[in-house]
């Protein structure tokens, strides 16, 4: 069996404890592994990962040298990095859990998660990660689809009990709401969206809720905004409008419909793909 030569740095090697589907739309994969205990990410809700996927008929065994086998390999078996969101991390335990938005047979790390069993290994770099809830905040609004749920969640939890603000939780299907840990004054407004091309309809589902007053002052309002790159297109107008302070949110297409991720995040460097 052939070995990977040199050990990349981050590189996380873990193997499947368990599978769960929270809904018919997303499957909870809990991962283990001894380099957990180093993983660190800094008390961001939004910590991400960056999963490796190599072709199994090449007999590598990880870490892998993503450097050399990107320059070596042919295009159809050069590795597949997908990223995805940790939904929580205990590293007392050496364990972490990712949710994964499944779409048929369709993707790559979806379609592996699906059929994940106990016992599976999968290979991780990370974190990253760059918001944290500012429990000074009056107001907190988060926006997102299926795709920014676990941050979403995962900053709701970590939210103080005075927290004050709301939740716009974009899905396609009623069966796919679930229940989330939040303080008693932060709403959860899932938005039921039946109408793929509808790209500003998170964007209007904020414009109509009241907002606090004095919103655009500073320390005000904290926004975290990411899912669908056209839909939070939209979005971003909409705190535009509103006089949201730009260092008060943070911001992102996490994919974009009719894109893989590869070009996904190449066209992030192009003006099509920002989002200021």
């Amino acid at each position: 069996m052939a070995t990977a030569q040199r050990q990349a740095p981050n590189q996380h090697v873990l193997t499947v404890e368990s599978t769960e589907w929270l809904t018919p739309h997303l499957v909870r994969v809990v991962l283990a592994g001894p380099s957990l205990a180093g993983f660190n990410c800094d008390g961001h809700t939004d910590a991400y990962v960056k999963l490796l996927f190599v072709d199994p008929t090449l007999g590598l065994e990880p870490p892998y040298d993503l450097a050399a086998l990107r320059t070596t390999l042919p295009a159809g078996q050069r590795p597949v990095t997908r990223t995805y969101t940790v939904r929580w991390l205990d590293r007392a335990t050496r364990r972490l859990a990712i949710d994964f938005v499944t779409h048929g047979d369709a993707g790559v790390a979806a379609v592996w998660a699906a059929k994940a069993t106990p016992g599976d290994r999968l290979v991780l770099s990370g974190p990253g990660g760059a918001y944290v809830p500012d429990p000074a905040v009056g107001w907190h609004v988060f926006a997102g689809d299926l795709s920014a749920l676990p941050a979403i969640a995962a900053s709701l939890r970590a939210l103080p009990e005075h927290a004050r603000g709301v939740a716009h939780l974009e899905i396609t299907d009623p069966a796919d709401i679930i229940d989330l840990e939040h303080p008693a004054q932060v709403t959860v407004n899932w938005l039921v969206n039946t109408d793929d091309g509808d790209t500003v309809f998170l964007a209007r589902a904020m414009e109509d809720w009241p907002w606090p007053p004095a919103a655009d002052s500073p320390g005000a309002v904290q926004v975290f905004a990411h899912g669908e790159r056209e839909s939070i297109k939209a979005v971003r107008k909409v705190l535009q409008a509103r006089g949201i302070p730009r260092a008060a949110i943070s911001i992102s297409g996490y994919w974009a419909r009719g894109r893989t991720e590869d070009v996904f995040q190449a066209e992030k460097r192009e003006p099509v793909g920002r989002i200021d």
